[in-house]
């Protein structure tokens, strides 16, 4: 292992500076809102704030696979949230989610709005609301539901391990990103075994379970975050692919990983979103 200075911790721990690194200036060991700012209301039910990290694209997919299978209500304005520039700690969003993390989801069709937050509350909560995308039998909605909890007790290790210390960490550091790929790996390993058998993530239809994975685990695999694909070696859990290439041809995902999109090819971004027309292709 390479040898480097060992760290003692303190006593008690304080914040005297920053870590350094992607997003180490919005990082903070406190809560609440750095400022007073209103949230931008638009004419539909259901209010997303968001940005197209993997966890946005999981609510932007599922509103937009609602939308195509012919849910009127699921009609959504989304907005984006900059979070390098610390829009998440605005007094607005911070009261839709305390935990000033996207996406944010408020639905205005209730009698009182209702704040939804934590991707994986969001998700339950539409397919509940619309009756979709989840199984209904007992033994299928808990299957899904098992994968949906899976997805984000696993995802942190992904991506605030793994992803952090491997693409954003200021110094690369042998101990943590072997750590973390090896739990990457494993992930990946647990799904590939598990899709070897199934053809989605709860059996033979499509869910919230498959929605809630493919952003995180369906990108890596196909090299699209954290240039990790030759690192992991992604391309040998082919069923994963496979999986992953599937979602990637339903015309819902793919207009929904586009929704606040602010990167990559100028054909693949929408900043926001406010009807259909806003993820029009066009041949210009």
């Amino acid at each position: 292992m390479t040898d480097h200075a060992e760290y003692t911790p303190p006593r008690v721990w304080t914040w005297d500076k920053e870590s350094g690194g992607q997003f180490a200036n919005i990082n903070r060991p406190v809560a609440g809102p750095t400022h007073d700012k209103e949230l931008p209301v638009g004419e539909h039910p259901l209010q997303l704030y968001s940005l197209a990290t993997p966890n946005g694209v999981k609510a932007t997919v599922m509103l937009e696979e609602l939308l195509e299978a012919g849910h009127s209500g699921a009609e959504y304005d989304a907005w984006y949230i900059n979070i390098r520039e610390g829009d998440q700690f605005g007094s607005g969003f911070v009261g839709v989610n305390p935990n000033s993390k996207i996406p944010a989801l408020l639905d205005r069709s209730t009698a009182t709005p209702t704040r939804v937050f934590e991707s994986g509350s969001i998700l339950l909560y539409l397919a509940d609301k619309f009756q979709a995308l989840l199984p209904t039998s007992h033994a299928g909605r808990t299957e899904a539901l098992n994968w949906l909890f899976w997805q984000m007790g696993s995802a942190p290790y992904l991506g605030g391990g793994f992803g952090h210390f491997y693409a954003y960490a200021p110094v690369k550091l042998e101990y943590p990103i072997n750590r973390f790929a090896m739990e990457a790996k494993r992930q990946l390993d647990v799904l590939d075994r598990h899709l070897a058998e199934h053809t989605y993530m709860a059996g033979e239809t499509y869910s919230i379970a498959d929605i809630a994975i493919w952003p995180w685990y369906g990108a890596l695999a196909k090299g699209l975050v954290y240039d990790a694909a030759e690192f992991l070696d992604t391309a040998s859990y082919e069923n994963v692919i496979r999986w992953a290439d599937l979602i990637a041809e339903r015309p819902a995902a793919q207009r929904g990983r586009r929704v606040n999109r602010t990167w990559g090819e100028e054909a693949e971004q929408v900043r926001e979103r406010h009807s259909a027309a806003d993820l029009a292709i066009t041949n210009d």
